[in-house]
């Protein structure tokens, strides 16, 4: 999610439906529905956005057992208020892509004790019967934001802190004179089992994971990528490794292509185009059932959508035969069932 210091009059306003109003009719709110929605809704709409009854955001997903886990941010401000409110990130879980089954929230920034607030982007891997959980929120005591891990025995947790403190804070990154430089965190495990963690705002920062996926093992390194703004995502096809990421503002998403997890990357292009009106844009990329998919998020749901009350959607991701991607074709149909 992108987090530059400006004041919220200069980013695009949501997009309204002015012949409603001219009618005299009104459509109810996204907030109004998930009042009403019970905690474990199912959602089979089969178009995008996938998730109607709440606003959601920054997604990243996980397969599992046959299973795809959808972690998202949740847009919690009230219309028209132009500001990130996330106190929480929510799950939801599907077996053919299109009918999502929402669970109750996993986790909660007021599980890191240490943290003060901001449930921004985040990502979920399994390693040895452990789930996870590296998420970007702000620190209570030392300035700017940070990353904090949270552990789980499955991957609907509940999750809770597995340091008790921050993996990264903001001091440990100087070069970028920002607050919010440590964000949007991505893990890659290798099929040694040597752990990445790869973040970053303005600059684009990778460490490796020890083990025990809760401490660095060894130094915080920087990579060098044209336009990079934020949401790296770090994927391996064959013999290609894929960093996807946000870049501009506002954002698309763009790629770069390696034979080594540490690089060097050669940039390849527009990835994904503008989000609508979403100023941000922020993916996952998976593989399932034989086929690829785009995940990510624009601001589609009316009447209130926009920058700051996002929506989750997905699109069919292809390859060419050189290993480079295609540009992902966004569509309001979305994708079909896969068996």
């Amino acid at each position: 999610m992108m987090k530059y210091l400006m004041s919220t009059n200069m980013l695009r306003q949501p997009l309204r439906l002015g012949l409603l109003g001219l009618l005299g009719l009104t459509l109810p709110s996204c907030a109004a529905v998930a009042q009403t929605s019970p905690a474990t809704t199912a959602s089979a709409s089969g178009s995008n956005p996938i998730i109607k009854q709440k606003y959601t955001a920054d997604p990243a997903a996980l397969v599992h057992n046959g299973t795809v886990y959808l972690y998202a941010g949740h847009d919690e401000a009230p219309a028209p208020q132009q500001a990130y409110v996330m106190h929480e990130w929510l799950v939801f879980s599907s077996k053919d892509m299109v009918s999502w089954q929402e669970h109750p929230s996993p986790l909660n920034v007021k599980a890191f004790a240490w943290a003060r607030d901001d449930a921004w982007a985040s990502q979920v891997v399994e390693r040895d019967g452990k789930f996870y959980w590296y998420a970007a929120v702000e620190h209570g005591s030392i300035p700017g934001k940070a990353i904090g891990v949270a552990v789980a025995d499955n991957p609907l947790g509940p999750f809770k802190d597995a340091r008790g403190s921050a993996l990264i804070t903001n001091n440990m990154t100087t070069d970028v004179k920002i607050g919010w430089d440590d964000i949007d965190p991505t893990v890659f495990i290798e099929k040694n089992g040597q752990a990445y963690l790869y973040w970053g705002n303005s600059q684009c920062y990778y460490a490796k994971l020890k083990a025990n996926m809760t401490e660095l093992d060894g130094p915080i390194q920087k990579v060098t990528l044209p336009n990079f703004t934020e949401a790296p995502w770090v994927h391996k096809r064959g013999d290609w490794y894929y960093l996807s990421y946000a870049s501009g503002f506002p954002e698309k998403i763009v790629y770069a292509m390696s034979r080594s997890i540490e690089g060097p990357w050669e940039y390849k292009g527009i990835l994904n185009e503008l989000a609508g009106n979403s100023n941000t844009n922020h993916q996952a990329i998976i593989d399932f059932k034989g086929k690829s998919y785009f995940i990510y998020h624009n601001g589609g749901i009316n009447t209130d959508g926009g920058s700051f009350r996002r929506s989750v959607c997905i699109d069919d991701l292809y390859y060419n035969k050189d290993g480079t991607m295609k540009r992902v074709v966004m569509t309001s149909e979305g994708v079909k069932p896969v068996k």
